[in-house]
């Protein structure tokens, strides 16, 4: 894991998409090919934009959330902005891409 993207549980994700900052949320499996190669760009991305909180879900581990969310491919990328999703998407992204979708 990087300093910049936290990977967390599904309590502490209820904390963080209601603390008022833009959350990007990276739902991911750690057998996943696509998840493995997003991780860098999502570091490199999270590196750059410091007003945006990076997270990221095992869906193995916290299934809930992954439900809560409606994840049924991954990765699965969630942008929540003052405690409501603004934006989601699926699949690989490359950086710059991501980096406008986290612009959003």
């Amino acid at each position: 894991m990087s300093e910049f993207v936290k990977e967390i549980g599904s309590q502490e994700l209820g904390n963080i998409v209601n603390g008022g900052k833009t959350v990007l949320i990276d739902f991911f499996a750690t057998w996943c090919g696509p998840c493995k190669m997003l991780a860098p760009v999502l570091d490199k991305v999270a590196a750059k934009n410091g007003d945006v909180t990076f997270v990221k879900v095992d869906i193995d581990k916290n299934a809930d959330a992954a439900a809560e969310y409606g994840v049924q491919v991954i990765p699965t990328l969630v942008l929540v902005k003052d405690g409501k999703v603004a934006a989601r998407t699926q699949g690989f992204m490359p950086e710059k891409e991501l980096e406008s979708f986290a612009k959003q």
